[in-house]
């Protein structure tokens, strides 16, 4: 299993997948290969099918511009590569047009590419298999060494990953009060409204629990469409997903008067959960649908609520369970590609069931009958029986409404 470092990548949206990931490449290709007068980038799949509406063309010019080199842009989107739906093949040419170096990226989940041809697609792993292989090794793990899941990051990644989680943790928070702020239309034509900061307005009005259950609201809308703005976030697991575990934790801990050291613990656990589910399942929603996007966040979330309010190692696991079982099947089919509808609504709902999760959990001892390694299991079968319109191909579902 990888680093922390790799599953929360602080970058900018819309999309992990389609736009952090292509830009990554484009970076990569441009620093290896600088001799070429001018670069071809074509895109593959999914990657090309949704990649207008995920800013995918405007990344890959950005970094182009960077380095002062012109870039074609060619889509193909009904051309699949094996590897991954999600593929972009970069080509440097010289003055006459004759190819001079050429490589193949596949944008695998959570801004992480790879190339064509490694002989080992894996990630560098830092998480011993006998201990982080599963979650059913982490509980035996820590239940025999005493620990709780965020100390077996810290044990294996050493304490410099804290570091690296209090900026995490820092950028989500300015993710946040900067949503809160921010109003107007947001890009892509859809002429979607910003709304975080009227749901803030109207939960600091309302009395009792509604206003208190309303604010998680407000915070997710704000980070998401933060994120449908091209603003800076961190995947949690991926930019589509990124409002769940920051407005579960800024509620929390503005709620109980937490220490923030506390919330980087949380962090910690919520890290360990989406790493097991990107290992040995998937966070792309173009290979499994957003199953693996806004439902493994409502696991990290769930997860990593039930530590902030004094849960055991097993009620975590429940309420992480819970998470991915109860968005077992759902499709990725944004409109018009962009990571607005349903996209947004669905951070926020997703952070409302987290906390209702954390709590189911809490009030129970722990056990239950489907574990978090079957569900992981269930969620990968249930992805690859999806058609391949319903995993961000802008083919099927809700991106054919007008």
């Amino acid at each position: 299993m990888e680093s922390l470092r790799e599953l929360y990548r602080i970058g900018f949206g819309p999309s992990s997948s389609h736009t952090m990931g292509p830009r990554a490449a484009m970076d990569r290709f441009l620093s290896q290969n600088p001799q070429a007068t001018s670069y071809v980038a074509q895109l593959y799949g999914s990657l090309a099918a949704t990649g207008k509406g995920h800013l995918t063309d405007k990344a890959i010019r950005e970094v182009a511009h960077k380095y002062s080199k012109p870039v074609e842009i060619e889509w193909y989107p009904e051309v699949f590569k094996p590897f991954h739906p999600n593929a972009v093949t970069i080509k440097g040419l010289d003055g006459e047009g004759k190819c001079l170096c050429e490589e193949t990226y596949y944008s695998v989940g959570g801004g992480r590419i790879v190339t064509e041809g490694e002989d080992d697609l894996s990630p560098v792993s830092v998480y011993p298999e006998d201990k982080c292989g599963d979650f059913a090794h982490l509980l035996q793990y820590c239940s025999s060494e005493g620990l709780q899941i965020w100390e077996v990051a810290i044990e294996c990644e050493g304490e410099e990953i804290v570091d690296y989680i209090a900026e995490v943790w820092r950028t989500m928070k300015v993710a946040i009060q900067r949503g809160l702020n921010n109003e107007g239309v947001l890009p892509g034509g859809l002429k979607l409204q910003r709304k975080a900061a009227q749901y803030y307005a109207k939960a600091r009005d309302f009395n009792g629990t509604i206003g208190g259950n309303a604010l998680p609201l407000a915070y997710a809308l704000a980070v998401s469409e933060e994120n449908a703005g091209g603003g800076e976030i961190v995947t949690a697991p991926t930019c589509g997903s990124c409002g769940v575990l920051p407005s579960v934790l800024y509620y929390l801990m503005t709620q109980n008067d937490l220490a923030e050291i506390r919330v980087h613990r949380a962090l910690l656990t919520a890290g360990m959960i989406g790493n097991i589910v990107k290992k040995n399942g998937s966070i792309s929603g173009a290979e499994v649908g957003c199953q693996g996007e806004v439902g493994v966040a409502c696991a990290m979330a769930g997860g990593a609520a039930a530590q902030l309010l004094g849960g055991s190692i097993y009620q975590i696991e429940y309420a992480a369970e819970m998470g991915l079982e109860h968005h077992l099947g759902l499709t990725c089919d944004p409109m018009r590609g962009l990571v607005q509808i349903p996209c947004i609504e669905r951070n926020a709902l997703a952070s409302m069931r987290a906390l209702d999760h954390a709590l189911y959990a809490l009030m129970s001892d722990g056990r239950h009958r489907v574990s978090f390694d079957a569900a992981v299991e269930v969620m990968m079968e249930t992805g690859q029986a999806l058609p391949s319109l319903y995993r961000e191909t802008s083919m099927g579902g809700l991106a054919l409404i007008k």
